[in-house]
């Protein structure tokens, strides 16, 4: 694998210096480092610093926004990390949203692969994964219970685990134990009292750690602005049951790939309306696999088909449960929704649900799937029409019983952008916490925790995105993006032009090509005017019998092209000229 270039390097481990300012490590507090996961949905990663020893929860990628053209993924900055690999102790995985495991393959590496603890159905979707980097080293993953009590000893921290819920089984709570005192840190959770394929988080054991006292509770916020509570599995699955009892034709669900509660819902409702299911997405196939093995989706024989039989059954004995729900190009959904799937397609009378969310930033290619389906005679169901998806994510009044629950003496709100972790340190504050034991921090800033304070000091370690780009890690600068957003935005223009260096003049027109700027045969106008500059400034960049000065030249045209252009028509493209002297 590519290995991660240009990252800021500290010649001290014991100082860090940022912005000019110095910091000397103290060696009777804990330090915590979010390194993603702030500021942001998704990134999630957090390190736990005492004298000689790290722990660290979490490893996640984030989804590239629209101004990433190119990119597949950004993962943490683990320059600090690799810095301190001999103090790494381990690193404890939450649950398996990509969110929280997505950056495992890229980093593991780098800070001298430390094991990993984790639950069954996370480790065995880590392990899948893995099979797609089969040049990174083995990972060593170690066995934990969601119900076990068992205490794990890495140094100066002891951490236990404890079960909370998620829309994703397996999903623990962290509860570490440190000199300074207890650390919680919450996972992405919710309170679900009637799950689907689980069991409620354990909330005597959530009170029980409560009651030993908590430094410090890490809560995740990315509800922390929704009132209320969140919906219970059980609602959802009532309101999935009502399109089942009404449905004439196929049905068609889309949901991510990690919700194995929502596929096990659905499998339930088509055994019970007897339909079979087809299975398509490949991250999809493999989970339910997984999940098949450990227990958390259960089918009765012949339920599951193979998509391919699905011709041999009538249409209202089908239910195709698929990736695609956030109108992604190649998911299954959009293949099937522009009849490009080999096997399933949408027809007058079926149904249509997606079980999910639209994450912000897809509303527009959702709506456009959404479109093509409705025009080919189907009944789409969304989360706005009737409550057919819950997120696995705590809403105010949940995150007020977590808070209750766990009575923290001070209070660091995580995972999501800043105004909702702002939100949830309102709901702290309005539950009596002080403001001054709110720990708010940015990514990269060090929270500082003693036996008798806490603070978010000035102290910042390297925690900007770091881009996968295919095999490339972290070889994606802030040049190469401007150069790709400009690309994207206005498109390029290439001049190439012959110089008589004789004579110190143009010979023949300049050729030029345009792409993604404007269609040629439309623009003889521009193009004309645009050949014409180009030779003028060339002839004035240039001397008779004298070779160029080739990058005064060339620097030259693109600055005067470039205005030329923009005083034209507004647009600024990349503007590539090639000089060939003769």
């Amino acid at each position: 694998m590519g290995r991660m270039r240009n990252l800021k390097r500290f010649p001290d481990k014991n100082r860090q210096e940022t912005k000019g300012a110095t910091f000397h490590k103290r060696s009777d507090v804990l330090r915590i480092i979010p390194l993603g996961g702030l500021e942001e949905v998704g990134r999630n990663m957090t390190a736990f610093e005492y004298e000689n020893d790290i722990l660290i929860v979490d490893a996640g990628l984030g989804f590239p926004g629209e101004d990433m053209p190119g990119i597949d993924y950004v993962i943490p900055n683990t320059a600090y990390l690799k810095e301190n690999r001999d103090k790494i102790r381990g690193l404890f995985i939450t649950h398996a949203h990509l969110d929280h495991v997505g950056a495992i393959p890229y980093i593991m590496e780098g800070m001298g692969n430390p094991p990993i603890w984790t639950t069954p159905l996370s480790r065995g979707i880590i392990l899948k994964r893995q099979d797609e980097f089969p040049h990174v080293p083995k990972l060593e993953i170690n066995i934990i219970n969601k119900d076990d009590k068992k205490i794990i000893d890495l140094g100066n921290f002891k951490i236990e685990n404890f079960h909370v819920n998620h829309n994703i089984p397996d999903s623990v709570g962290l509860a570490i134990h440190t000199p300074v005192g207890l650390i919680v840190h919450t996972c992405d959770f919710k309170f679900d009292f009637t799950p689907i394929g689980d069991k409620p988080a354990d909330i005597a054991r959530i009170a029980q750690i409560g009651a030993e006292g908590v430094k410090v509770l890490l809560s995740d916020s990315t509800n922390a602005e929704n009132p209320g509570h969140s919906i219970s599995e059980k609602t959802i699955m009532e309101n999935l049951e009502e399109i089942f009892k009404v449905a004439k034709g196929k049905i068609v669900a889309a949901t991510f790939a990690s919700l194995i509660m929502r596929i096990q819902q659905l499998i339930l409702l088509a055994e019970k309306y007897d339909r079979k299911v087809a299975i398509e997405g490949y991250g999809m196939k493999t989970n339910v696999e997984f999940a098949k093995q450990l227990q958390y989706i259960k089918a009765e024989k012949g339920t599951l088909i193979d998509t391919r039989s699905i011709d041999n059954y009538p249409p209202h004995k089908i239910l195709v449960i698929c990736t695609g729900a956030q109108g992604e190009d190649r998911a299954a959904l959009m293949r099937i929704a522009n009849r490009e799937h080999r096997f399933v397609k949408i027809a007058k009378g079926d149904s249509v649900i997606f079980s999910s969310s639209v994450i912000p930033g897809n509303e527009r290619s959702v709506q456009f799937l959404r479109d093509i389906i409705a025009r080919q005679g189907a009944k789409v169901y969304h989360y706005k029409m009737m409550d057919i998806h819950a997120g696995g994510h705590a809403q105010a009044d949940d995150l007020k019983l977590m808070i209750n629950l766990m009575h923290p003496e001070y209070f660091m709100p995580i995972h999501g952008q800043y105004y909702m972790l702002r939100a949830h340190a309102d709901l702290a504050e309005n539950m009596g916490m002080p403001e001054q034991n709110m720990l708010v921090a940015e990514n990269g800033q060090v929270i500082e925790v003693g036996k008798n304070h806490a603070k978010v000091t000035q102290e910042k370690v390297p925690s900007n995105y770091v881009m996968v780009d295919g095999l490339g890690i972290g070889d994606i600068d802030n040049v190469v993006m401007r150069d790709r957003q400009i690309l994207a935005q206005d498109g390029m223009v290439v001049a190439i032009i012959i110089i008589d260096t004789k004579k110190g003049v143009v010979r023949h027109d300049p050729d030029i090509i345009s792409r993604g700027f404007v269609y040629m045969k439309e623009s003889t106008e521009l193009l004309t005017e645009v050949k014409k500059l180009i030779k003028e400034i060339v002839e004035k960049s240039i001397r008779p019998g004298e070779r160029p000065n080739v990058a005064y030249v060339r620097d030259n045209i693109r600055d005067d092209l470039g205005k030329f252009l923009f005083q034209k028509i507004e647009r600024r493209p990349m503007i590539l000229p090639f000089l060939i002297e003769v």
